[in-house]
């Protein structure tokens, strides 16, 4: 009896340092605006998201829940989506730990595939796994883990995502043994076999057969040979590990990832564009023939469109049709990209309305978090050149303030209006700051300092006016345009 009430209360007096922990991670990133009900959204997202977080003392290690709640576990698809949301909830243990053990299980004998779902005791998740041979995996899941862990070395300044070991080999074995393997050439997209690593027993009736290198993640079509959201993953995928490749100074050889990468994208155009319908195909079946189903929104987010009026029109079909819950977390962020104002706070909105169906799954907490800092307020960073870039997306009439957010291995605090930004360097050394600001304009004021700007234009539909301007430790600098 003693014993068992010595083991409760260690048990509570961790729960409690574990909740107050939550508490402090919540407490450290705060978002104030004048829109009361984005305000309101903000918060909530934030405190759901929170809740996800798994307990650091479990087999697996520091970790947060990226899959259905009911099996305390996470996939390679919702932790790459919800990687950047949760870095900036002050969850970065969580997010190398669990990266790295997507990269540390690809094996041969899964045909270069990692373990698509981890549980918190470190074990592959009997709902997606039976053995090597036999288990549930969507193709799209190495390139969109290679892209996440890019874009949080961009955001972090953390270089293992680059060149850790565990990472440079999964990285590595995914853009050549895992392409070869399951047949992935920009050439052989749309002739390879249904199921190119089929067991000699194979069963179709078997979801850990039929399942085993989903060409997609749509999976309601059962003869999918090929999905577009996948060949937009292969390109993102090449076009990333080019860029890795450039950061350790393989330049050559980034060149023949460059022109991989332009392959893919080029195969979308000039294969999977309906001239008739007006719109991508999103996926080709085994019987040789297109189809639609779910897939247009991983064009935009593995941003490979580049001809505007094409973009434009999908985003338009996007907007005017119903989606599940996944690709819906997604569109905060996405939208942002483009400059959709409007439809991102209806979408930070939905997500986080208490009468929204399913919204207690992870991807929309993290989604919405993330498409009000990255989506509404336009902050991102690039530690190649330790700089931040704000470019505020937002409606005319509001003011946004984003509290104690980490980037670039500091904090700063960023207040935006369409006219005004401020940004606050909590860091002990300085940081470059792109200043942004939508429109074309001559002049931007630095702290009452008139500076020429320059133009550029964003996603090839936008044009904006920016500053390069260095705020020092400790210091506030204050830029707008008149």
């Amino acid at each position: 009896m003693i014993r068992f009430i010595a083991a409760a209360s260690i048990w509570f007096a961790f729960q409690q340092g574990f909740q107050q922990d939550c508490m402090a991670q919540s407490e450290r990133l705060r978002f104030r605006s004048t829109d009361a009900a984005l305000q309101t959204a903000f918060d909530r997202a934030t405190e759901m998201a929170l809740s996800h977080r798994g307990n650091p003392a479990d087999p697996v290690g520091d970790w947060y829940e990226a899959a259905l709640p009911s099996r305390f576990a996470f996939c390679m698809r919702d932790v790459a989506h919800q990687s950047m949301a949760a870095e900036m909830l002050g969850l970065g243990k969580a997010n190398s730990n669990m990266f790295s053990q997507f990269a540390k299980n690809i094996s041969d004998s899964k045909d270069w595939c990692s373990y698509w779902e981890i549980n918190k005791e470190g074990k592959p998740a009997p709902a997606d796994y039976r053995n090597d041979e036999e288990f549930w995996y969507n193709l799209n899941a190495n390139f969109d883990v290679l892209n996440a862990a890019w874009k949080l070395y961009l955001w972090t300044g953390d270089k293992r995502y680059v060149n850790g070991l565990e990472f440079a080999n999964f990285y590595r074995k995914s853009v050549r043994e895992y392409v070869e393997r399951w047949v992935l050439q920009p050439d052989s997209l749309l002739s390879r076999p249904l199921h190119p690593n089929a067991l000699a027993g194979y069963d179709d009736k078997d979801s850990f057969h039929r399942c085993r290198g989903l060409a997609s993640y749509s999976e309601g079509v059962h003869d999918l040979k090929m999905g577009v959201d996948l060949i937009a993953a292969l390109s993102r995928g090449m076009q990333t590990y080019a860029d890795m490749l450039r950061l350790e100074g393989k330049n050559t050889e980034a060149a023949a990832f460059d022109k991989k990468a332009e392959q893919y994208r080029q195969h979308i155009e000039n294969k999977w564009w309906s001239e008739k319908e007006d719109k991508y195909f999103t996926y080709y079946s085994s019987k040789g023939a297109f189809g639609y189903t779910e897939g247009e929104t991983f064009l935009l987010w593995f941003d490979v469109l580049k001809d505007t009026t094409r973009t434009r029109k999908t985003i338009d079909q996007i907007l005017a049709r119903d989606w599940n819950i996944e690709n819906q977390s997604y569109f905060p962020y996405v939208l942002g990209q483009y400059g959709y104002p409007d439809q991102i706070r209806s979408q930070v909105l939905h997500l986080t309305d208490p009468a929204t169906k399913r919204r207690e799954y992870p991807e929309v907490s993290y989604g919405a978090v993330q498409g009000v800092v990255q989506g509404i307020m336009g902050i991102d960073a690039d530690a190649r050149v330790n700089r931040v870039t704000t470019l505020f997306n937002g409606r005319a009439e509001d003011t946004h303030t984003i509290e104690n957010l980490p980037v670039l291995q500091r904090n700063i605090s960023v207040t935006e209006s369409v006219k005004t930004t401020s940004l606050r360097n909590a860091g002990s050394s300085a940081v470059q700051w792109r200043v942004m600001f939508a429109g074309k304009h001559p002049f931007i004021m630095v702290n009452g300092a008139r500076r020429k700007a320059s133009q550029t234009v964003v996603k090839g539909s936008r044009t904006a006016s920016f500053l390069e301007v260095t705020v020092p430790a400790g210091r506030e600098v204050t830029a707008r345009i008149e």
